[in-house]
């Protein structure tokens, strides 16, 4: 209970629901594309179960690599400089964080599209979607668990930032999907952070702590500068149709 009444508790929380939420974009795409194949009638409970399900899944992935992320004893040493499992967990993880942020800022800024190679086939059953979404949740939120070990100090703020984060979702999918699709450059500041993030994790991996203060004050400038980007596009967009009128 003492965690809940510090700042930091819920600063990191408010800031890593956010961006569960926005990097998950991409499993809503993919849980359309298998609930598609299903009757109109199953695909809204099969998209809510599946990612209910996913969440567990998200939990114990997450659960696993936090506990991996703690052991500290090193394991071996290079140049006098010791690695421990703790240490090659952040390394791996920040350097796919970069690897995958700066993949799909390519792919989005070049117009180029990878997402065929994981469209599902064609689903015969209520059960084998669900058990799709489930595999395609675990692949496509590698990202989202390392960028909360990478931000988040505490278990209990992970978790309840994935919950907060899925149950957001569940209720406002559709709503979502849409928010994101008509401000692409959302989709590209998460992945951003991503690379901030990721580098920091590799950096904290080589013994040299970047306090996260500064990463929830450069995301938090980030997403109060997009805000008035997206108030601004949107103001002009009234002005040059009240003008052409």
């Amino acid at each position: 209970m003492e965690l809940l009444s510090t700042p930091e508790f819920w600063i990191s929380l408010a800031t890593l629901t956010a961006l569960e939420i926005v990097l998950g974009i991409d499993n809503l795409v993919f849980i359309a594309l298998v609930t598609s194949r299903l009757p109109e009638a199953q695909r809204k409970s099969a998209r809510r179960f599946g990612l209910a399900l996913a969440c567990g899944s998200r939990i114990l992935l997450l659960l696993s690599l936090a506990y991996l992320s703690r052991i500290t004893v090193d394991v071996f040493h290079i140049f006098g400089q010791g690695f421990s499992i703790r240490d090659l967990v952040l390394i791996a993880g920040g350097a796919y964080l970069v690897y995958k942020g700066v993949k799909e800022m390519h792919i989005a800024v070049e117009g180029e599209d990878d997402t065929a190679d994981f469209v599902p086939g064609i689903t015969s059953s209520f059960g084998y979607a669900i058990a799709q979404i489930a595999v395609i949740d675990i692949v496509f939120s590698l990202d989202s668990v390392i960028t909360a070990i990478g931000i988040a100090k505490h278990i209990p703020v992970m978790v309840l930032a994935i919950i907060c984060a899925v149950a957001v979702m569940i209720l406002f999918s559709e709503i979502l999907a849409r928010f994101i699709e008509n401000h692409p450059t959302v989709k590209i500041l998460a992945l951003s952070f991503l690379v901030l993030v990721g580098s920091a994790l590799v950096v904290d991996g080589f013994g040299l702590h970047v306090p996260r203060e500064y990463l929830y004050f450069s995301i938090a400038f980030s997403v109060f500068v997009e805000a008035l980007n997206i108030r601004y596009r949107k103001k002009r967009k009234v002005n040059l149709l009240h003008h052409q009128a």
